[in-house]
């Protein structure tokens, strides 16, 4: 037999074999008129079984979307330990004279992403009242020089390359850095009027004074917005465009800051001011300085140093509510501990995805599937397998040194974080923990179900469907419903 033909027979069996174990309510799903040129990619494994119970298209590359942040976050417990804390040292150069710094203070970042963050606690300016004791403690009422940010333990390419451009100036696309401070994103209140009218900009919290907004929104008979932001990272210039509500005094937009590092130098100097401690100089960053050669490296003495929580608990919240900055943090700081190559230039990103690769390849998991371009899985371009993924979670449920930690930062399906509409009121409400990802056209879950005394892995994806994405939450409710009961 002519071996083309034989090798389109043999596939041809595979597949009959493998469509004759798909389970029913995946053959109904498939038929939808909205999976029509989609991809399934499905796995139920039980811990401690070689072979899944569900596995359907297991080997496909997929787009994870968030549910990318669990590779991530179980690659961050295991390297950087679930006790580790990022330190911001307040420190100095110069000498102190009667009360006089003569010199420049110094925010040193170690790329604590939950500085005055919102998930921590609710008041977000306490770690300012720590560094100002610091200060004081030392004696200084004046500073001759700058406040000036130091951001250097990550380069200053803030977001992935791979982001599309609709996610840049959003909110949720802010970008990452050796300092950051307010979740790097700042809100936009709007004053609107009739419908067809443009909404007034009113002002910002905090006060972004240097962003030049252009505003190209119009208000409309809706409940929500549909606006967008659009910005480049290190521009002042802000779009905005789509629409909102007609008839609010004042409606809120959020967007990202352009210049995390700059802003904190520039806040905190406001700050000291407005508490008798003026500081000469202009706040700048290390970025800033460097462009215009005037950056240099002098003894500094260190004031007062600051903590961030755990990296248990900055896990928790990444995965419970999908915190895409928290990530994107994580895996740059996993990649500083990656020696690059002779000759080799890399990003902090790509340190951060080279060393996360390392790790697991070096626990036998064959990273082949994973294509990862960030922490969030915010670009479009990261691609796994539903068996990668699989993997990692066997590995986080048996051997895992932080498998309690991993297991418990995952929401409870029905009840918590992105999740928490998902499966809800379904018998196993409670007992299953899941990562939920979605993007345009992709929706994805991964965690563990615990049922009658045994714990089972699950991964499942979708990409490229053609209906509305509420309508394939539904139908991926419904289908996890039918497979878990």
């Amino acid at each position: 037999m002519n071996k083309k033909i034989l090798s389109s027979a043999l596939l041809l069996c595979l597949t009959l074999s493998v469509w004759g174990q798909t389970p029913q309510p995946v053959k109904r799903l498939l038929k939808l008129p909205s999976m029509k040129g989609a991809t399934l990619s499905l796995i139920i494994q039980e811990v401690g079984s070689d072979k899944p119970k569900y596995a359907v298209a297991q080997d496909m590359a997929v787009i994870p979307a968030s549910v990318m942040k669990t590779i991530t976050t179980a690659s961050a417990l295991e390297l950087l330990g679930t006790d580790y804390r990022f330190p911001t040292t307040i420190s100095y150069d110069g000498y102190i004279k009667e009360g006089v710094l003569h010199g420049n203070l110094y925010i040193e970042g170690s790329g604590d992403p939950t500085l005055g963050s919102r998930f921590v606690k609710d008041n977000n300016d306490e770690f300012l009242a720590d560094w100002l004791k610091g200060i004081q403690a030392a004696g200084i009422q004046s500073v001759t020089g700058s406040v000036i940010a130091d951001e250097r333990c990550f380069d200053t390419e803030g977001v992935s390359i791979k982001w599309v451009g609709e996610d840049l100036g959003s909110y949720f696309g802010a970008g990452s850095y050796g300092l950051s401070v307010f979740d790097n994103q700042y809100k936009l209140y709007v004053q609107t009027g009739e419908v067809g009218s443009k909404p007034v900009i009113k002002h910002s919290e905090p006060a972004m004074n240097s962003l030049r907004f252009h505003n190209y929104l119009i208000a409309g008979s809706v409940a929500a917005d549909s606006s967008y932001t659009l910005g480049a990272p290190f521009s002042d210039d802000r779009y905005l465009y789509g629409v909102v509500p007609a008839g609010r005094s004042l409606y809120t937009l959020k967007g990202d800051m352009p210049d995390p590092p700059y802003f904190l130098a520039d806040y905190f100097t406001r700050y000291l001011k407005n508490k008798g401690i003026k500081a000469t100089g202009e706040p700048t960053n290390f970025r800033l300085l460097n462009e215009k050669q005037q950056a240099s490296n002098v003894k500094r003495v260190k004031l007062i140093t600051t903590y961030s929580p755990t990296v248990s608990e900055i896990v928790k919240i990444t995965n419970e509510v999908s915190q895409n900055l928290y990530a994107d943090a994580l895996l740059k700081t996993i990649g500083n501990s990656y020696k690059p190559l002779p000759g080799e230039v890399i990003s902090s990103f790509g340190k951060g995805i080279k060393r996360v690769k390392q790790f697991w390849d070096e626990k036998g998991i064959d990273t082949y599937p994973l294509w990862m371009f960030d922490g969030s899985g915010l670009s479009s371009s990261d691609k796994l397998s539903a068996r990668f993924m699989t993997d990692v979670l066997l590995y986080m449920a048996k051997d895992a040194s932080s498998s309690r930690a991993f297991y418990n930062s995952l929401p409870r399906a029905g009840m918590e974080g992105s999740v928490r509409n998902f499966l809800k009121g379904f018998s196993l409400e409670g007992s299953i923990r899941l990562k939920s990802g979605s993007m345009s056209r992709v929706k994805g879950y991964a965690g563990y179900v615990d049922k009658d005394g045994k714990r089972y892995c699950l991964a499942l994806f979708v990409n490229n469907y053609s209906c509305d994405g509420k309508e394939m939450t539904y139908e991926l409710d419904r289908l996890l419903r039918t497979l878990l009961d």
